[in-house]
């Protein structure tokens, strides 16, 4: 007999009570959990956790852009300034149709005034489209239809099919309202869905009145004052005060990233070139703030202002004299012989105690028509010729090749492997440093070149190649501003053209004669003030002052003064410096000074001028095939106190490839007559 063994009896209404005890328990710990996190957000907390709701749920929206700081002159003159525009706008609201589109374009329509002579055949063809779209459907086949269905074809090529169908005669019977609409329907669509297009800017007030009216009943449309750039004085300086992106430009692609981690929107407008861009973060507008209250509603929290307004070193009366003696000398020249080839001046008016730029100006004559080129003072070296020669004599001084006074004779120098080489004058017989930058001798800064190379002057000698003689007299040109950056205020200047291998000994006696290297009428307004004042390089510089934007024509409170800045110091004794202005004073006012006449020695002027060879290319092909001359001239006064440096400079005036060796005085009469404007203005 099998033996069973009793088996246990399960009490499942203990489980049961246990299981869900457990389960009542933690029901209860959560809901003390619960209870403790609502009674520390409602109560402990209530202040910091609401606003923490308030910055989650708060959301904020900018205006439209404000107007640009206004810029003056020295003398606040306002030179460039901000016109409100009435413009009127169109935005499509979510979920609206093309044919609600249509009915509220037919309202507006009759209302504005609208240049229909650029509505074009497409736009015509697009609106029938939109507008009769049943009437469009019949225009293709059920196989064409089943395509679509099949994925043999996309909606899009269609829609066109449909689009090129509909007939001349039926776009023909469009009426002259339809047209109108039919343009305004494209103003509307033209750009992306969700941006606010631009349908009329400086609308009249009759047009700008109707929309404000009744922008309640036309669903996307709206008003707006927009701006616009302004010049009181025309072109004058125009080019170096820049431009500003249009409304619907917005901020360049290029630089989009720079742009939008400042904050920026993409249809931002911004100053784009020159004076606009380099002060956008004082000229820039504040826009409107605005907190988002629902999806229809805002809420004004903070005014935009107008930009901060800057002033400038310029005197914007003395460019505007200066810009009109250009262009009288200009067509003076051309009608002259050897000019062929010539086509602009320049000139820079500086002040050589703060680097302020009073003016500057270069103008060019295309097929008799004067034209701006001012900003090729900035971007267009030359070959300088002697005007640099001051420069090279204090290398002289500074290494001991000559001393103060020596006297060396002018002759027709010849070393190997090169032609001879002479001064602009054959001879000058024997002379001493004065004279030497008086008269303008080639011959002698030969001499002290070849003592800096190392060697000493005999006929027929072979010149060593010594690249430390290169980089000692580079080093001085630099100093003063030749070949590097002069620290103006803008956003791009040329350095120049300067040689990064020198390979020839006789490239030596080129440099120090200024034939070697080129330099920009900025880098040579700069070297000559460095002179006049004696000692310091200082940054040239176009702004003077910001101030505070203000609700009135007056100016506010100023919260930026430029300062003069110092780049360097000229490397040299006080002695050798006072020699150099000696000899500048020489080339204004000594008898066969070769700077006589070009200012009046009422001025108490001192300067030097400088001719050089320059080659161009006359045929487009871009080989350099014809020499020319260059004229220039670097000056200042008056020679013991200097209140003004002048720079002018006339690139291919005269040429030594005709029957006769005029050369045109284009340079000379500039300077004359823009010292004796710049002295009336300022000193009588």
């Amino acid at each position: 007999m099998k033996n069973y063994k009793k088996k246990k009896k399960i009490d499942y209404d203990k489980i049961t009570n246990k299981r869900f005890g457990l389960f009542l328990g933690i029901v209860l710990l959560a809901f003390l959990v619960v209870f403790w996190k609502m009674l520390d957000v409602m109560v402990i907390n209530k202040d910091t956790f609401s606003k923490k709701l308030a910055s989650l749920t708060y959301v904020t929206v900018l205006g439209s852009s404000s107007p640009r700081g206004r810029i003056y002159d020295r003398n606040l003159n306002i030179i460039v300034d901000n016109k409100a525009l009435k413009t009127i706008t169109y935005k499509k609201e979510k979920g609206v149709t093309n044919e609600e589109m249509i009915e509220v374009a037919y309202k507006v329509a009759p209302h504005l005034e609208l240049d229909i002579s650029k509505l074009d055949e497409r736009m015509k063809r697009e609106f029938y489209y939109a507008k009769y779209k049943e009437k469009c459907d019949k225009l293709v086949t059920r196989k064409e239809k089943e395509k679509l269905a099949q994925r043999k074809m996309t909606s899009r090529q269609l829609e066109e099919l449909k689009i090129k169908r509909i007939s001349d005669e039926e776009l023909g019977k469009f009426s002259q309202e339809d047209l109108e609409v039919a343009y305004l329907y494209y103003l509307m669509n033209n750009g992306y869905t969700y941006e606010e297009k631009i349908i009329k800017s400086d609308a009249e007030d009759s047009e700008y009145a109707y929309i404000s009216e009744n922008n309640a009943n036309l669903e996307g449309f709206n008003t707006k004052l927009d701006w616009v750039r302004v010049y009181p004085y025309g072109d004058t300086f125009r080019s170096i005060l820049g431009s500003v992106s249009t409304s619907t430009q917005g901020i360049p692609a290029e630089e989009k990233d720079y742009y939008l981690n400042k904050g920026y929107s993409l249809n931002d407008r911004v100053g784009l070139s020159y004076i606009e861009k380099e002060y956008e973060e004082y000229l820039r507008g504040e826009k409107d703030v605005y907190e988002v209250l629902n999806s229809h509603e805002t809420r004004l929290i903070k005014e935009g202002s107008r930009g901060k307004d800057i002033v400038l070193s310029i005197d914007i009366n003395l460019q505007r004299e200066v810009e009109k003696i250009l262009d009288e000398q200009i067509k003076r020249a051309k009608n002259e012989a050897n000019t062929e080839y010539f086509d602009h001046s320049s000139v820079v008016i500086e002040d050589p105690n703060t680097g302020e730029i009073l003016a500057m100006a270069s103008r060019r004559i295309v097929n008799g028509e004067m034209m701006d080129n001012t900003t090729s003072i900035l971007t267009s070296p030359i070959t300088p010729g002697s005007v640099v020669k001051g420069a090279s004599m204090l290398v002289g001084y500074n290494t001991g090749a000559v001393k103060i006074g020596e006297y060396m004779k002018d002759e027709c120098i010849k070393v190997a492997g090169a032609p001879e080489k002479c001064s602009s004058v054959k001879t000058l017989g024997t002379i001493n440093d004065i004279t030497a930058l008086a008269k303008s001798s080639n011959v002698y800064q030969f001499k002290i070149a070849i003592r800096v190379n190392g060697q000493e002057y005999f006929r027929g000698m072979k010149l060593n190649f010594n690249q430390e003689a290169f980089d000692t007299y580079r080093k001085m040109y630099h100093s003063f501003g030749l070949g590097v950056k002069t620290g103006i205020d803008l956003p791009f200047e040329s350095t120049g053209v300067s040689s990064k291998k020198d390979v020839s000994a006789g490239n030596l006696l080129d440099f120090v004669m200024g034939q070697y290297e080129t330099y920009t009428p900025l880098q040579l307004v700069q070297y000559v003030s460095t002179i006049a004042n004696g000692k310091d390089r200082l940054a040239l510089h176009l702004l003077k002052e910001v101030h505070e934007s203000s609700n009135s024509e007056k100016l506010g409170k100023v919260i930026f003064k430029k300062e003069k800045e110092v780049l360097n110091s000229i490397e040299t004794s006080d002695e050798y410096m006072r020699r150099v202005k000696e000899g500048f004073y020489a080339v204004m006012n000594s008898s066969g000074g070769y700077g006589v006449g070009y200012i009046d020695r009422k001025m108490k002027p001192a300067g030097k001028t400088g001719t050089s060879q320059s080659f161009i290319d006359t045929d487009g092909n871009n080989i350099i095939d014809t020499e020319t001359i260059t004229s220039s001239f670097v000056g200042y006064f008056p020679y013991d106190n200097p209140k003004v440096s002048i720079m002018v400079t006339s690139p291919n005036s005269s040429h030594p490839n005709s029957n006769t060796d005029f050369a045109s005085l284009v340079t000379y009469r500039i300077t004359g007559a823009v010292s004796n404007l710049y002295y009336n203005m300022y000193m009588a």
